[in-house]
């Protein structure tokens, strides 16, 4: 409020430092105003508009400052015009007296036409509390996003875009239950930043609305790439158990969502709906608890025994194609059963030669470890985009069928991904 006052006293001063000068003048002779005077004084007041105009969009002022400090602007301005085609005849002694009444009568004229048309209640600082305490309607939300979304579509393809604001532009159309938009937007924020697993996950949860909620298909795709660069992805766990209980595999189901479970914060909503969802999978594949280790079991695999080791190096015609910065995946997956990587590593390019070694510790899942398949697949690939799916011009390398517990494996990256 007090800044308020300051401006329109500040304008007050204004105005009237344009008005008394000439009151106060002393003129004998009397004559036309000159059109030159009164053209100078009125494009000072035209400059003023668009000062305010700029304030009010800069948010330096709001609409009730604006509107005051317009209609001062605007009577000066009829003050001007009026005075271009009139004849003045003032003596010194009449200026004088005619100053000291302008003085005083344009502050309360002013605050007189404010006080009947404003709304002085508006400055109070408890009424501009509750109005930034308001929260916005449905329309306004839309019209926000809206304006959001073509500030960032108006982006020149010359200038580097910002991930973060397509990732929160498609959030925000999720939450608004427009899943095309947000698809298109997650799109975007996807090419920008590959390499995020809650941006690939979140998008498989809108494609899958955009599927009647199916997980089938590109949404399983992209968990998939989100569990590849962070096993431990609450969201992608508990969409791969999703689809796992939509093909009926009850008994993945259970692991993954146990996994997602026991990772999510105790007592939360996310823990308690997770929970439910496990009991119905389990009631669904005939369990009634947990699968428990029996005593007299087999012997479970030792650590030597589940594990691969060995080392990954690049051919000398590879050498010269990476970049120290470029990423590496090595990874073991099942000669017969899911595509999934069973353990996978991440690494950098200059890190190579890399010593390695795969096991039950790097397997993405608990229901797929390297001890309960006999033979795997060892493959190794340079990313330049970090991007955990293959793509073309990639570098990759892959051994024969092994089997768990070789130690002394040797891996070449010597081929470009078709």
């Amino acid at each position: 409020m007090i800044a308020f006052w300051i401006s329109a006293a500040l304008l007050l001063v204004l105005a009237l430092a344009l008005v008394l000068p000439a009151l106060l003048k002393s003129k004998n002779n009397t004559g036309k105003a000159t059109d030159g005077a009164a053209q100078a004084n009125l494009s000072v007041l035209r400059s003023q508009l668009t000062q305010l105009d700029a304030e009010f969009v800069a948010g330096s002022i709001n609409a009730d400052q604006l509107a005051f400090a317009k209609s001062e602007i605007e009577r000066r301005a009829l003050e001007e015009e009026s005075a271009s085609e009139v004849t003045l005849g003032i003596r010194p002694a009449k200026s004088s007296r005619t100053a000291i009444v302008v003085g005083l009568a344009i502050p309360l004229l002013a605050l007189g036409i404010y006080g009947f048309l404003g709304n002085i209640n508006a400055l109070d600082p408890a009424n501009l509390q509750a109005k930034a305490d308001a929260e916005p309607t449905p329309e306004q939300i839309e019209a926000m996003v809206s304006a959001f979304a073509a500030r960032l579509e108006a982006v020149p393809a010359s200038q580097p875009s910002d991930p973060k604001a397509w990732e929160m532009l498609a959030r925000s159309y999720a939450a608004m239950q427009k899943f095309p938009e947000a698809n298109k937007a997650y799109k975007r924020a996807v090419e920008l930043n590959p390499g995020n697993a809650q941006i690939l996950a979140d998008h498989a949860d809108v494609l899958a609305m955009l599927q009647s909620q199916s997980m089938l298909g590109e949404p399983t795709k992209l968990f998939e790439r989100a569990l590849v660069l962070d096993p431990n992805n609450l969201k992608a766990l508990a969409l791969a158990g999703s689809a796992a209980f939509e093909k009926k595999d009850f008994a993945t189901a259970v692991q993954f969502w146990s996994k997602a479970q026991g990772l999510a914060p105790p007592g939360s909503d996310f823990a308690k709906g997770l929970a439910s969802s496990v009991e119905e999978a389990r009631a669904a594949s005939g369990q009634t608890a947990p699968p428990q280790v029996v005593a007299k079991s087999a012997p479970t695999p030792t650590a030597a025994a589940s594990s691969i080791q060995g080392i990954v190096s690049l051919s000398p015609a590879s050498n010269s194609k990476v970049a120290p910065d470029d990423t590496v995946f090595i990874f073991a997956r099942a000669v017969q059963g899911p595509r999934m990587p069973l353990a996978i590593l991440k690494r950098k390019a200059s890190e190579l030669p890399i010593t390695f070694t795969l096991d039950d510790s790097t397997a993405m899942a608990d229901e797929l470890k390297l001890s309960k398949f006999e033979l795997v697949i060892v493959g190794a690939r340079v990313s330049k985009s970090g991007n955990a799916l293959p793509q073309s011009g990639d570098l990759v390398g892959q051994s024969k069928p092994v089997k768990a517990g070789g130690s002394k494996l040797t891996l070449v990256i010597d081929r470009v991904q078709p």
